[in-house]
């Protein structure tokens, strides 16, 4: 998987956690933050404060304990 890859997915879903990035990519979390990390620093996506809810609407992940990604608009 490539940053592009990674930028297109949050330019076309809006937001997405952590987790549902490693798995729609099939890579560890771990992996994955640099590259958010990078796009942070471009300006192109911000993390959502800790609590925000995905969106999801299952209510069966503590929302604490997810890390939410969000594409800034007019990027």
């Amino acid at each position: 998987m490539i940053l592009s890859q990674l930028r297109d997915y949050l330019k076309t879903h809006h937001r997405a956690a952590l987790i549902d990035l490693a798995h729609h990519f099939d890579a560890d979390p771990s992996a994955l933050r640099p590259m958010l990390e990078r796009l942070m620093a471009k300006g192109q996506v911000e993390r959502l404060p800790e609590g925000t809810a995905c969106g999801g609407g299952c209510c069966k992940c503590d929302a604490a304990s997810i890390e939410i990604y969000a594409w800034k608009s007019g990027e």
